[in-house]
Parts: structure tokens; C-alpha cells; sequence
């Protein structure tokens, strides 16, 4: 298994910007750490639903099909360079409209299962990273739960600094991307390249 582009790929997705981080961050502003951590464990638990949901889908269509392997190494490639194209093209915005839901731990889970960035964070990291390398229940258990902590642990992140990070994404916002952007496409190469 490639690990480093491996971590790189989870950490990078699971901590820059998304809807669950901002929500994070924006209820935990809001209403503190503890009255968000409910949103927080929804998130972790649904990234790990579909996480697992993900694996096993690959698994079955690496077994019936073995030529989708490769497909499926092009596919999460070319996914993550987009990402890093978005990452590298993103311009700051002076003030984003942040839409008001629940802080609770159903909408947490129930985001997990509309929102594209985990679904298309647990496909790619599964087939381009897992399912080459590993096919039993276990192992796929065991990366799914893990793929679920790291969005406990960026969630959770974002809720605990989420006026530091407020401030420092605003004024550092550029080089942020920039970096995030690079590390994306460096994991993008090695795939290609592996």
C-alpha cells in the first residue's frame, strides 16, 4: 500500500473546508465544543457508514470485474487533481452565507449520505488506496472505522479552533489552498506513477 499519499489524501481531504467542518466550526462558535460534539459523533459515524458502504461495493466490483481496477486508480487519480485544480484556483470570499440546520447528531449522520465529498472521499480513498491491497471483512472494518475517526478528528478539530481557524483561514486563505492544493497533487502523481 502507498501510505504516505494514502495519509496524505485522507488528511488533506478530511481537514481543509467542507460542510462538515464549517458546521463544526460555525455551531461550535456558536454553542461550544460540548453541545456541538453531538454533530461531530453524527459525522463520524456516517463517514464510517459510508465508508463501508464504499469498500464493500469496491470489493464486489473488483471481484466480478478485475479490469475495474484500474479504471477505478484513473478515476480516484483524476479525482484528486481536480481537487488540488480547486484547491489551486480557489479565490477568497469576503463573506460565504453558512446555512442555519440542526446541531444534532442525526444531521450530522443524515449530511454524510447527500454530501458528495465524503462519498467521493470514501470511493476514492477505498479504490485507489484499500481494495488494491486488501479484501478481507476485517481490514475493510478496520480502514472504514479508521476513515471515520479522521472525520471525527477534523470535525472535531474545526468545532475546538474554530475562531482560530476562522481567523487564519481569512488571513492566510491563499497559501492555505496553495499548499493543500499541492499535497493533492503530488498523492494524484504517485498514484500514476505507482
Amino acid at each position: 500500500m502507498q501510505w504516505i499519499p494514502f495519509l496524505l489524501y485522507v488528511l488533506v481531504t478530511s481537514f481543509t473546508p467542507g460542510p462538515n467542518n464549517i458546521m463544526s466550526m460555525a455551531y461550535a462558535s456558536k454553542s461550544g465544543y460540548r453541545n456541538t460534539l453531538r454533530f461531530i459523533l453524527g459525522v463520524a459515524v456516517g463517514t464510517t457508514v459510508i465508508a463501508l458502504l464504499s469498500s464493500f461495493f469496491n470489493l464486489l466490483l473488483f471481484s466480478f470485474i478485475p479490469k475495474v481496477k484500474m479504471w477505478m486508480s484513473i478515476f480516484g487519480g483524476l479525482y484528486m487533481v481536480y481537487l488540488a485544480m480547486k484547491m489551486l484556483m480557489h479565490k477568497p470570499r469576503a463573506n460565504e452565507d453558512q446555512h442555519e440546520k440542526l446541531n444534532s447528531f442525526i444531521s450530522g449522520l443524515i449530511l454524510q449520505f447527500i454530501n458528495p465529498k465524503v462519498i467521493l472521499y470514501a470511493i476514492t480513498a477505498n479504490s485507489t488506496f484499500i481494495i488494491p491491497y486488501y479484501h478481507s471483512t476485517v481490514s475493510l472494518i478496520l480502514f472504514s472505522c479508521f476513515l471515520g475517526f479522521i472525520g471525527y478528528a477534523s470535525t472535531s478539530s474545526w468545532a475546538v479552533f474554530g475562531a482560530i481557524f476562522q481567523s487564519f483561514l481569512r488571513k492566510y486563505e491563499r497559501a492555505f489552498h496553495l499548499v493543500m492544493g499541492l499535497l493533492l497533487l503530488y498523492s494524484a502523481i504517485i498514484i500514476f506513477l505507482g
